[in-house]
């Protein structure tokens, strides 16, 4: 009797699943796949027949582009913008400097490193380099090299530790106890135009960096801590900020760009909201090692930090290839 029974349920498992793939299919053939007519067409217009073109990634591309142009529309939706430091050492600053100058997102995280590239280009200059040259070469040339940048010793390590030493002193006088976003904020006031720390203390836009001993700035501020032992910094209090932003929004959604601590904690506080409503996530990493980094937004999902009838996608490919082409149409007067 229980092998019947656990047949019939087998059954009915498989005939659901089957059903609602053949739903889905049918949702996916609504349209034809159409050839790109691209001559006297601008940015905006190609970009939209990307959504018609049947493959592979531009789909995803334009189907990110809508999402996120809904997301922004959306009066009653809190919106963060999640992403990796190292792309702040590439003009992709400049574009993520915009969107928080434009107030298109209500929060920021992101990692230690996002803060220290943005404070040492504040001041100094990174310069185009090479991903095949030789380490030990530059390692001689007092150079760092991040991907095909190259960052001058001076212009990093030794700039950021002078600025947050200053910073930290004139800041410990009146906050002998303050949060990690309050302290960013504080830098970001100290900056110039170029900044998206500056443009986000300037819109009172709170910037969380869950990692923060896990850079320059992290450990500068452990480094001033052992002369002066009656400072604490409250890590807490950044997670209290974060539960009242999830818990006062009505909706939420996010642009996440790369993966790691800062996608993971945008879509671990939206987990005690049911989920986001609206996501975008842009990665080079693959699904089949078991990493956040390249787990699709819709696994999510499955951990209630994602509804399940949220309008999302994941988008493979490069920050800095893509991301101007999806601000550009963001930010077209026509956009859809």
């Amino acid at each position: 009797m229980k092998i019947i029974t656990s047949k019939y349920i087998l059954i009915l498992i498989l005939f659901y699943y089957f059903s609602m793939t053949g739903h889905k299919n049918k949702k996916k053939t609504k349209y034809e796949i159409k050839d790109y007519n691209i001559q006297n067409c601008n940015l905006k217009e190609v970009l939209h027949q990307m959504s018609e073109s049947g493959g592979f990634e531009s789909v995803n591309l334009s189907d990110g582009i809508t999402i996120l142009q809904k997301m922004i529309e959306e009066p009653n939706c809190t919106k963060f913008l999640s992403f990796v430091g190292a792309i702040i050492s590439t003009a992709i600053r400049g574009i993520i400097k915009d969107m928080v100058k434009r107030n298109m997102f209500n929060c920021i995280i992101t990692t230690c490193g996002a803060l220290d590239h943005d404070i040492a280009r504040s001041f100094a200059n990174y310069y185009p380099g090479d991903f095949n040259i030789d380490d030990y070469h530059l390692k001689k040339k007092n150079i760092h090299r991040l991907g095909n940048i190259f960052i001058p010793v001076e212009n990093y390590g030794p700039l950021i530790e002078t600025k947050i030493q200053e910073y930290l002193n004139e800041f410990y006088k009146e906050n002998k106890q303050f949060a990690c976003y309050e302290f960013i904020d504080y830098i970001g006031s100290k900056l110039g135009e170029t900044s998206f720390l500056y443009w986000a203390h300037k819109n009172k836009i709170p910037v969380i960096v869950p990692g923060i001993v896990d850079g320059a700035v992290g450990s500068q501020i452990w480094l001033f801590y052992q002369n002066h032992k009656d400072m604490s910094l409250d890590i807490l209090k950044d997670q209290t900020k974060l539960s009242d932003i999830i818990f006062e929004a009505k909706k939420t959604g996010a642009l996440m760009l790369g993966g790691g601590i800062s996608k993971h904690h945008t879509l671990w506080w939206n987990q005690f909201r049911d989920g986001l409503d609206y996501a975008v996530y842009i990665t080079t990493a693959n699904e089949w090692d078991g990493s956040l980094s390249g787990a699709e937004v819709k696994e999510a999902i499955s951990w209630n930090k994602l509804r399940a009838d949220a309008r999302q996608v994941t988008i493979h490919g490069e920050i800095t290839t893509l991301l101007p082409f999806l601000y550009s149409s963001l930010n077209s007067p026509s956009s859809r």
